[in-house]
């Protein structure tokens, strides 16, 4: 599993597969897409909006279809757009209704669907047992369900895209995996051997987790079983509901470039909870940080440490273990710094080094790098540091003095961001010529409760929005952030349909999920308490549902 790293930055090798006049994977770069949060039917708002997306550097824009009649009506988009000279492929989003993809195949360029609701009856949400045999004859249903598809789109050259989305297994997998990292693979892995089994190699898989450990692991896990079976499919990343504003970008740059940074991933989607066009300089953001590391100096990668689980890795031990890891600036004064053992990571751990560092076990060891893949060289140097038994603390140093403030929020979400998630980090220290303290220390926080090693406030776990959504999304969860935001520690999910939860919303404390026009159902976990609720009154109630549940705390009167 050590390649899995790639310290010294090399993408993943994969099939080519041909969107449309677009490819991705092989030797292509990482391809940008969006979604519509048009309705399907609107076919002059949704090509309006797709030329927007194309305008902002969007290369492949996918729409929900979430019946016959809107996979109908994706022909006249596409029409419509080729005749305003507009060739960026199409994708038709389904859930639960094969007759859609059906239909859709033969008028786009590609068709994603979801395993957990594609050929699996609709979720209960209950434990069910299957025998063996059972489960055997469910996964020949999988194949009997699917090959009607591959031979159409086969027929059209129609590119096939599986996305599996935690929080939306089907029961039978639940039944085996629960709703985990590995159930979540297995969903992917069934579908995939029934496209190898019929060479049907146009596929594009994607695994997604509005959580970024969760989707972090579980897309390492998937390249793994991949390789295990000689299986190079290209990758589709994104972290789900990743929310708005800067947290929607936090959490998107660490999980996406967490994972870009070790090589893997072909095309990526950022889903932020705005207008569909702002999606794509973010993403743009983020592939180019990742190409700066192709600048880097090769890296002689350290012995993994004994017991060291690239998976899920456990914070590294160390004198500040017990400790959240801290921010310099916030909790500690640089000039407390002032006597740390300060390193730049590509000069490597020598022997007199260490020998510094093991005499002086309380002193703090700031790691930086003036190397384009910080990334790697840092997880090199903290390598050798646990293979010698060193457990000084860490405090992870990043100096962006020559980036403006969008480029350095990626920039630290993505390095910080990869080695937080790696265990590495004890503290950390941004430095910038033009931002104050306090809004250091404001990015920090962000980037280390996007990799949930530090909860300093309310985490909103919201849709982008797309043509299911029953609401104005974007209003609502501005008005619910200005009711809830002071509630630290608590998860809310703001859904705009069924489709995106209870599921998706998979670890969310409480949930508000469109229900209808002007309808809004309230969850508490999974768990629907309140059905078809006027939207007028859905946030008072929400509120209310929260304190009846004991989990509300007043806002302070500043």
């Amino acid at each position: 599993m050590a390649d899995s790293l790639n310290l010294n930055y090399k993408r993943r090798p994969t099939w080519p597969v041909r969107v449309g006049r677009v490819e991705l994977g092989g030797d292509n770069p990482v391809r940008l897409q969006s979604m519509t949060s048009t309705s399907t039917m609107d076919t002059d708002g949704s090509v309006a909006q797709i030329k927007r997306i194309v305008d902002a550097g969007g290369e492949i824009v996918r729409l929900t279809a979430q019946g016959v009649r809107e996979a109908e009506n994706l022909a006249e988009i596409s029409a419509r757009l080729r005749a305003d000279g507009v060739d960026t492929p199409l994708v038709a989003d389904i859930h639960f209704n094969p007759r859609a993809a059906f239909a859709a195949a033969s008028r786009v360029e590609k068709v994603r669907i979801n395993p957990g609701n594609f050929v699996d009856p609709g979720r209960v949400f209950k434990k069910i047992e299957y025998t063996d045999e059972e489960y055997a004859s469910e996964i020949q249903k999988i194949e009997e369900g699917l090959l009607p598809l591959l031979d159409i789109c086969r027929e059209h050259g129609t590119a096939l895209r599986i996305g599996v989305n935690h929080g939306s297994l089907s029961d039978r997998i639940m039944s085996r995996y629960g709703d985990t990292p590995a159930g979540m693979v297995e969903s992917a892995m069934e579908f995939l051997r029934v496209c190898l089994k019929h060479d049907f190699r146009d596929v594009v898989i994607s695994i997604k987790a509005s959580n970024v450990c969760v989707m972090v692991e579980t897309v390492r896990r998937l390249v793994a079983a991949m390789d295990s079976e000689d299986m190079h499919f290209p990758l589709h990343l994104g972290v789900t509901e990743a929310g708005d504003a800067e947290d929607g970008r936090v959490k998107s740059a660490v999980g996406i470039g967490s994972l870009l940074a070790d090589g893997i991933g072909d095309t990526i989607r950022v889903s932020l909870s705005e207008e569909p066009e702002c999606e794509i300089p973010v993403a743009a953001s983020i592939v180019k940080f990742i190409d700066s590391l192709k600048d880097g100096r090769a890296i002689d990668m350290a012995e993994l440490p004994s017991g060291y689980d690239c998976f899920t890795p456990s914070r590294r031990k160390s004198r500040w273990a017990d400790r959240v890891p801290q921010v310099v600036g916030l909790d500690i004064k640089a000039s407390e710094l002032s006597d740390a053992v300060r390193v730049l990571a590509e000069e490597g751990l020598s022997d007199e080094l260490a020998a510094t560092i093991a005499a002086n076990p309380a002193k703090v060891v700031v790691v930086g790098s003036n190397d384009p893949n910080a990334i790697g060289h840092i997880k090199n140097f903290i390598f050798s540091m646990m293979n010698r038994g060193l457990e000084n603390p860490v405090v992870l140093h990043r100096d962006y003095a020559k980036k403006s403030e969008e480029e350095m929020v990626i920039a630290a979400s993505i390095e910080l961001g990869s080695l937080l998630l790696a265990g590495f980090a004890d503290g950390v220290w941004i430095e910038s010529e033009t931002l104050d303290e306090r809004r250091l220390s404001e990015i920090s926080l962000n980037i280390l409760q996007a990799t949930r090693q530090r909860i300093s406030k309310t985490e909103f776990i919201s849709c982008p929005g797309c043509g299911r959504t029953l609401y104005d999304l974007q209003s609502t969860l501005r008005d619910i952030k200005a009711a809830t935001s002071h509630l630290k520690g608590l998860k809310i999910g703001v859904m705009g349909c069924i489709v995106n939860g209870p599921g998706e919303m998979a670890d969310a404390d409480y949930g508000y999920v469109g229900a209808g026009v002007g309808r809004i159902s309230l969850y508490k976990g999974k768990e629907c308490i309140e059905k078809n609720i006027p939207t007028e009154e859905a946030i008072g109630r929400l509120v209310e549902l929260i304190k009846a549940n004991g989990d509300w705390i007043e806002p302070d009167a500043d």
